[in-house]
């Protein structure tokens, strides 16, 4: 069982930027790939971006590409995700995930953290 716990969520401007933090509880972090997913209000649940366990392959879904940056730091099982030039169209829960491979996140969730960006 992994437990994931988010931080680093809050209320930003439009073009702002944040920086969340996604903390496992598990001796074997690096051999889990880690993700973000986001569900807006009235929204299903939709991937963010991944990260491989060695932290050498990631991917982001269009809509972030180029703005957010995925990255973990595997001494300290943390998972990041950098947003930059935040839009109000990615106000959302964001949610932190686990998976035993590549294709495989969603095995373990965490509770989300809220980010709210304004106009």
């Amino acid at each position: 069982q992994v437990q994931l716990v988010e931080s680093g969520g809050g209320l930003v401007q439009a073009g702002g930027s944040l920086r969340l933090s996604c903390a496992a509880s598990t001796r074997t972090f690096s051999n889990y790939a880690m993700g973000w997913s986001r569900q807006a209000p009235g929204a299903e649940r939709e991937f963010v971006a991944k990260i491989s366990g060695s932290g050498g392959w990631t991917y982001y879904a269009d809509s972030v590409k180029g703005r957010f940056t995925i990255s973990r730091d595997n001494a300290k099982n943390t998972v990041y995700l950098q947003m930059n030039s935040l839009k109000p169209e990615d106000t959302a829960v964001y949610y932190c995930t686990a998976g035993g491979g590549w294709s495989r996140l969603g095995d373990y969730w965490g509770q989300g953290t809220q980010v709210t960006v304004s106009s």
